[in-house]
């Protein structure tokens, strides 16, 4: 499709009612035939079009966005792109599907915070020194932790694990690697029950495919130290939810916007209160994240941030 019939697409979904803001950044389709046309078309090389225009969808309608990845869009243009009378929009090439809007999801709802400047200009702040120390700080022995993976077991010693990010963002965590290499042969190295509770939780208890020195990472949580990266690009934070893989989200309901709307961090309320405790099937674990979206404060932020030293060598181990 070249320019021309982009811009073609565009016209006809702006006589289809929809109304539109100026972006940078994003664009959002309402419509699944043009949505998924245009956004098909920008899978690698959003950069080309950067500047289309955004629509709010109607009730009803199907909805893409695609978005260049070079810009970060404001949370004011995405969210006045993404809402309308409470209907939802999510990223239909992140999560794979259409997405219907229903006028009962839940929309973003502002924390207790988030109307007080200081409160993230202080978390921003607190993000960059913190994660700053760490990665200049923890340059040997994070080269020691590699050489140790390397020997362990072959493969990379650092890999990359996608995730969601904040407004359903493509979000690219970096991690230290703690499994085998061909970890995600599940047939090859987990039971029919053990293949269950992976799709289930992501998790497994008793995990075979995690290595000796992996087994070590994951009990001290060092295996997340190369995150603090993440930070200082700005797509993570050091404290909030717990970033997700796109099949993970189902488990939200109604509330996956909302859980969407904030930040995800290394650590969180989560990790610190139950982590391989909840689960997704039992509920405790998507209520614990969502409580940390609506009640978050600098003084629960100062309270996790004390709370998973006493996790990561305490009972509270191993999570993901």
């Amino acid at each position: 499709m070249e320019r021309g019939a982009i811009l073609g697409a565009v016209r006809a979904q702006k006589r289809s009612g929809v109304r539109r803001v100026a972006s940078d950044a994003f664009f959002v389709t309402a419509g699944a035939s043009v949505g998924l046309e245009i956004i098909s078309l920008f899978r690698g090389r959003a950069k080309k079009f950067a500047k289309i225009a955004i629509g709010v969808a109607l009730a009803g309608e199907a909805v893409a966005y695609a978005y260049d990845r070079i810009h970060k869009p404001t949370s004011e243009q995405l969210i006045a792109a993404t809402y309308h009378n409470t209907q939802a929009v999510l990223d239909s090439a992140t999560y794979g599907t259409d997405v219907i809007l229903d006028p009962e999801q839940n929309p973003v709802r502002p924390g207790p915070s988030d109307t007080r400047f200081p409160y993230h200009a202080i978390k921003r702040g607190f993000d960059v020194a913190f994660s700053s120390a760490v990665v200049a700080l923890g340059a040997v022995p994070m080269a020691l932790m590699c050489a140790a993976i390397s020997v362990d077991t072959p493969g990379a010693p650092i890999f990359f694990n996608d995730r969601v990010g904040r407004y359903g963002l493509p979000l690219r965590i970096f991690k230290l690697r703690t499994m085998i290499e061909d970890a995600e042969d599940l047939d090859k190295y987990l039971t029919e029950a053990q293949r269950h509770q992976w799709h289930a939780e992501h998790k497994v208890d008793g995990d075979p495919r995690v290595t000796s020195v992996g087994s070590f990472l994951r009990r001290t949580s060092l295996d997340e130290m190369p995150q603090f990266l993440n930070v200082l690009l700005g797509q993570m934070s050091v404290i909030g939810p717990r970033p997700v893989e796109p099949d993970e989200l189902e488990a939200y309901g109604k509330s996956v916007t909302e859980f969407l709307s904030v930040t995800p961090g290394i650590t969180g309320w989560w990790q610190v209160k139950a982590r391989n405790n909840a689960c997704y099937d039992g509920g405790r674990r998507q209520a614990l994240e969502l409580e940390y979206v609506r009640d978050r404060s600098l003084s629960r932020d100062a309270e996790i941030f004390v709370e998973t030293f006493g996790a990561m060598f305490g009972k509270h181990k191993s999570g993901r």
